[in-house]
């Protein structure tokens, strides 16, 4: 992946540039805020580190600029500056995570590659449709057979995940990545508990299942069976 690291602190930027070299990434780094926001303007990334006190332009006027520049490189803020009201501004201003400083660099590079592994905003589809199963993302409303369905916050992650996926298989672990942003396994049953409420609800009503579990393997929605 292609990162532009933004940060004025050389002995910051040389630890983060280090790490993310070896774990195979290549790495841009800039001190100045009006100099990064040409960079990110003019050249394609996969990922932008920002830190907030910046000379020239600060962070967040610099994620904004970037943001009315149409540019959707996802962006985690890496700052000392880290209340609430301060992560919550980040976030607001367009950033995509919030990282404070001192921080550990394996999850630095776990949240790096969690944004990578984002689809574009600009490529996912709004309306998902599997067999007679209708998902509106924007709108929050799924049905079958032009039957409402309500879902809790949760399950309708994991169904818009097990519908982009379009019939193949979803292991246990990249659910778990996927819908509760966990890059460990918590030892819990959460995955197979909202699989079988999720089942409850698009499946139980209607004569045809759809949601499928793949013995010791994983998910996938399948209207064949």
């Amino acid at each position: 992946m292609r990162i532009l690291v933004i940060e004025d602190d050389q002995k910051t930027s040389e630890y983060i540039l280090r790490g993310l070299c070896e774990a195979g990434h290549v790495c841009d780094v800039i001190e100045d805020g009006r100099d990064a926001l040409f960079q990110a303007s003019r050249e394609p990334y996969d990922v932008m580190i920002v830190d907030r006190m910046l000379p020239g332009l600060d962070g967040l006027s610099l994620v904004k600029a970037v943001r009315a520049a149409k540019v959707k490189t996802p962006v985690l803020f890496l700052t000392a500056v880290g209340g609430v009201d301060d992560r919550v501004e980040g976030l607001e201003a367009g950033g995509d995570d919030y990282l404070t400083k001192p921080f550990a660099f394996s999850e630095l590079l776990a949240r790096v590659n969690a944004l990578c592994r984002r689809p574009p905003v600009q490529d996912q589809k709004t309306l998902l449709r599997f067999a007679d199963l209708q998902m509106d993302v924007v709108k929050r409303q799924v049905s079958r057979r032009g039957q409402t369905i309500d879902l809790q916050p949760r399950e309708f992650t994991l169904l818009e995940v097990l519908m982009r996926a379009e019939g193949r298989v979803l292991t246990r672990t990249m659910l778990l990545e996927r819908v509760w942003d966990f890059h460990f396994d918590p030892k819990t049953s959460v995955v197979e508990t909202h699989i079988s409420r999720l089942r409850a609800k698009i499946d139980k009503p209607f004569d045809a299942p759809l949601l499928h579990t793949v013995r010791n393997v994983g998910y996938r929605l399948d209207a064949r069976l």
